[in-house]
């Protein structure tokens, strides 16, 4: 018998539909990244979904023996409730915080991220390198200029939805918390020991992190994300704005390297990959908050 050899393009043909392996395609459901064609397809506010997702959001579900529906991450995917839950949490605990701040005037100094205050030649009288690692959270929460926190919750509001959606709110809590975290600690171990920081900028810059790599893993244009965050990080490294750069750097590499295990992680061995590159960013958080006290005190 005589050998055919392949030609490039069907060495490396598409996949095929889900439904209809017969017919190749290059679309995958927004929701569990099974390929759908055309007649598969069905429209949704950010790309297409496969018929079982689209009933699965309708509330008309599955019959008992058929799988659930899991998105990108692998978690799955909720049949009722709002996708934009902890989105919306977030913002809200964010504006509950701006508000007390500015209601109590000594509140502000036992929320922000500080190393030492008064600074030298004064001993230190509170900070993390006191022992109140709590700042580290507290300081994510907390804006005091009008622009900051109108700044860091647009950009929430817009980023979070699709990743909470792609990720679910599990894997998406432990995204924005743990970006903010590594944001914290970098701001913590490179600033100034006089210099007090605050904001969800560390959280927000995880998120356009972990949105980089979810628009690359779907072949979407990447192109609006790089500008924004171009733009940006030029605001960023602005030395007359008096911005937090270690912070946002912090937060940045944070979310891509959980964004990237949480959506790049083989199916077979998901969950420990996720979770391990979580563990991995807090034991650095950590490193660098050892590091820094030891330098301190």
């Amino acid at each position: 018998m005589d050998q055919v050899s392949e030609s490039p393009q069907e060495a490396h043909s598409l996949p095929g539909c889900y439904r209809h392996p017969d017919r190749e395609t290059g679309v995958r459901c927004t929701r569990c990244e099974r390929p759908i064609c055309p007649e598969c397809m069905v429209s949704a506010s950010v790309g297409f979904q496969c018929p079982e997702c689209v009933r699965a959001g309708s509330g008309t579900g599955h019959s008992p023996g058929a799988a659930q529906p899991r998105n990108l991450a692998g978690a799955p995917v909720a049949v009722t409730g709002d996708p934009h839950l902890i989105t919306k949490i977030l913002v809200l605990v964010n504006l509950a915080v701006f508000v007390a701040v500015h209601v109590s005037s000594t509140l502000l100094g036992d929320l922000f991220l500080i190393a030492e205050w008064p600074p030298a030649p004064w001993v230190p009288t509170e900070g993390v390198a006191e022992g109140e690692w709590y700042r580290l959270f507290t300081a994510m929460f907390t804006h005091q200029a009008i622009w900051h926190i109108a700044f860091n919750m647009l950009s929430l509001w817009f980023l979070g939805g699709p990743l909470e959606e792609a990720l679910g709110r599990v894997r998406y809590l432990a995204l924005y918390l743990i970006s903010g975290l590594a944001g914290s600690a970098l701001a913590y171990l490179l600033q100034p020991v006089s210099t007090a920081s605050l904001g969800a900028s560390g959280a927000v810059f995880g998120l356009f992190g972990a949105t980089a790599v979810l628009m690359r893993r779907r072949n979407y244009d990447m192109r609006p994300v790089i500008v924004l965050l171009v733009i940006n990080l030029l605001f960023t490294f602005n030395p007359s704005l008096n911005i937090s750069w270690q912070a946002h750097i912090g937060g940045l590499v944070g979310g891509v390297v959980i964004g990237y295990a949480m959506v790049n992680a083989p199916r077979e061995r998901r969950a420990p990959v996720q979770w391990g590159a979580c563990a991995l960013v807090l034991a650095v958080v950590v490193g660098m908050c050892l590091l820094r006290t030891a330098q301190l005190t």
